[in-house]
């Protein structure tokens, strides 16, 4: 497909990167020539210097003839008026714009229509329902759910002394005494798609698929209680702080937000009469004392510098804060710090790609497209969700008759209300819907795809 990208920021490039990947062809707009010289040394792009909500600069990059614009520049009211424009001229082409500012999003999802926008990003919206649902439903290091949120596939960290630490995968029943299938395991940086025969070690970090109520009884046999969230605590005023409070007020959760800047705080103290907010600066080890963070159930770190959100996480991690969850903005550095107890990792940029890829993968191929995508186990791994039609082959035949290419596991099959992890018995049939894991890379774009004939 020809794609335009307007606005070479983090998510544009991180976003280019993505599509150019899948053979996509690809023009890239922004203002700043620099910018533009260090994208095409990186990536298979065409470049084009100018203001992408003008007539002029969509011309020159062929809009007419474009199948889609992303709009990710750093200002919201330049990706709105990109789309309008770009739709104007080219009334078949489908808009994608990011909108970060809370006063323009509820009215960017409302009016779509008006604005031309066949889909709305908001990062940090997105990033704080991550936070939201891990701190909502706690235990996990990351969850990402499928079939209508009643199959998972959740990340944990194998422990030195934890019950997981030297089972093989085919006694594993008998320790978490639950239907769940471990699917990928990282260890040493190395996605490895594991068979029965595979025996877990302290430091793994382990991928888990099952329903959800089997996933949780698992966590209650392998001895870890995941106790409620009361009162949550957060570094940083931003933007996906004020979305967290809010989803964490609705949740009936408690919010504290730490900031350095006054003039934040007093705004914060406006927007959000529920939570209790703090001016002291948290690169200052003791206001985190003065805050006596260990009495807390969770600690989110969320300033704008990656370094001192680590530095605080590993803070309250020594503290014994139950649950933490640290943000990064630059998603490439999360192998760096798998080793580290900063709990669950959450990367708006990565949230915010994907939802992007996701839109364009189903625009290539409406029937059989994927429901959903979700990258796992630091991006090495894709896990895609199906639904079976008519056109899907190898309906009603048995697992164990069907060849899958390699490094490419069926996880789950869901049958109308009902879900199982698959043996080579296991058959779908129309309508079914399938979770598939993948090798980044191996390109999934429908179900058929993953079968070697």
């Amino acid at each position: 497909m020809k794609i335009v990208i307007a606005g070479a920021g983090k998510v544009g490039r991180t976003v280019a990167n993505e599509l150019s990947s899948e053979g996509h062809d690809l023009t890239l707009i922004d203002q700043n020539a620099r910018v533009l010289e260090e994208v095409q040394v990186e990536y298979d792009v065409i470049t084009l210097q100018g203001n992408s909500a003008s007539k002029e600069t969509l011309d020159a990059a062929d809009i007419e003839h474009s199948d889609v614009l992303i709009a990710v520049t750093d200002m919201d009211e330049v990706n709105l008026l990109s789309c309008i424009t770009a739709h104007a001229l080219n009334p078949a082409i489908h808009t994608i714009a990011r909108i970060r500012n809370p006063e323009y999003v509820e009215q960017a999802y409302s009016m779509r229509n008006i604005f031309s926008l066949s889909l709305v990003v908001n990062p940090e919206r997105q990033a704080a329902m991550e936070i939201a649902r891990l701190l909502r439903y706690p235990g996990f290091l990351k969850r990402e759910s499928f079939v209508k949120a009643r199959v998972e596939i959740v990340e944990l960290k194998v422990n030195e002394g934890s019950r997981l630490c030297n089972v093989k995968l085919s006694e594993l029943s008998g320790v978490t005494r639950a239907k769940v299938l471990i699917c990928v395991v990282l260890r040493n940086g190395e996605a490895i798609m594991p068979s029965g025969d595979f025996t877990l070690k302290a430091g793994d970090r382990i991928f888990v698929t099952g329903e959800s109520q089997q996933l949780h009884s698992m966590l209650t046999h392998i001895g870890i209680i995941n106790m409620p969230v009361r009162h949550v605590i957060i570094t940083g005023g931003g933007r996906i702080s004020y979305y967290l409070a809010q989803e964490l007020h609705k949740a009936n959760i408690a919010t504290s937000i730490i900031d350095n800047n006054l003039k934040k705080c007093e705004q914060l103290t406006e927007q959000l009469p529920y939570a209790t907010i703090i001016n002291a600066d948290v690169s200052d080890r003791n206001a985190l004392e003065s805050e006596e963070i260990g009495d807390y159930d969770a600690f989110v770190s969320m300033t704008g510098m990656d370094e001192l959100n680590i530095v605080t996480s590993l803070y309250a991690s020594m503290m014994k804060v139950p649950q933490i969850v640290t943000k990064l903005g630059r998603g490439e550095d999360s192998d760096l710090v798998s080793n580290m107890p900063i709990g669950s990792v959450v990367c708006p940029k990565e949230l915010c790609t994907m939802h992007i890829v996701r839109y364009v993968r189903g625009m290539q191929n409406k029937k059989g497209a994927a429901l959903t995508i979700h990258r796992i186990a630091d991006g090495k791994v894709e896990a895609i969700e199906f639904k079976v039609e008519d056109t899907t082959k190898h309906i009603g035949d048995a697992l164990k008759n069907i060849s899958v290419k390699k490094n490419i596991l069926i996880v789950s099959i869901g049958h109308g209300n009902n879900t199982e992890i698959p043996s080579g018995n296991s058959t779908f049939k129309n309508g079914d819907t399938v979770v598939v894991i993948a090798r980044r890379g191996a390109l999934i774009h429908q179900l058929n795809d993953i079968f070697e004939a």
